[in-house]
């Protein structure tokens, strides 16, 4: 029930966002830089990072000639390098809804940060011993090129335990660097 509030509460958020004036689509796509942070499981190696991908959609609504809002659905693959018998990747796949509030510093750059909830598709692991529901706080920022293409340069720090299984006694959480190219329709 949990998430389904939750889930129901951003596509109202969604939906106000899209209502307001002008707005404009598009998609983006980039590569993930992710890790796993929190507590390490003792006598099993560390935990790397994983050079993975997100791809998506995104808007953007103006709310004044600073600000906007910017919600975005994402395709995420995150994950972990495990250094341990020879090294693995734990596979996360992830669909992220982050709702970004942006601040246009000058023209064509902006600041950008707000939550990010995503919904865990699959995995390579157990499925059953990770959380379906993850949140991050995202901080980054975007520049325009010009009124169709952009970059950006976000950071997604976990704030909730992935873990699900009782017989985990570490609290781990999502940590991914992104590097987007996107384009405005």
């Amino acid at each position: 029930m949990k998430k389904q509030s939750v889930f129901t509460f951003l596509l109202c958020l969604l939906f106000v966002s899209v209502s307001a004036q002008d707005f404009s689509f598009g998609v983006k796509g980039g590569i993930n830089v992710a890790s796993v942070g929190g507590g390490t499981y003792t006598g099993f190696g560390g935990l790397g990072s994983k050079i993975s991908f997100h791809v998506g959609g995104v808007a953007e609504v103006p709310i004044s000639e600073k600000f906007a809002v910017q919600p975005e659905l994402l395709y995420s693959s995150q994950g972990t390098k495990w250094n341990f018998a020879g090294g693995s990747n734990l596979k996360l796949d992830y669909v992220n809804l982050p709702i970004l509030g942006k601040y246009y510093v000058l023209e064509g750059l902006s600041a950008e940060a707000g939550p990010v909830v995503g919904f865990l598709l699959s995995t390579n692991a157990d499925k059953e011993d990770y959380n379906s529901l993850d949140v991050a706080f995202a901080i980054g920022a975007s520049y325009k090129l010009n009124e169709s293409i952009f970059f950006s340069l976000r950071y997604n720090k976990g704030i909730t335990d992935i873990n699900k299984n009782d017989a985990i006694t570490v609290s781990n959480q999502n940590n991914v660097l992104q590097l987007s190219v996107g384009y405005a329709f």
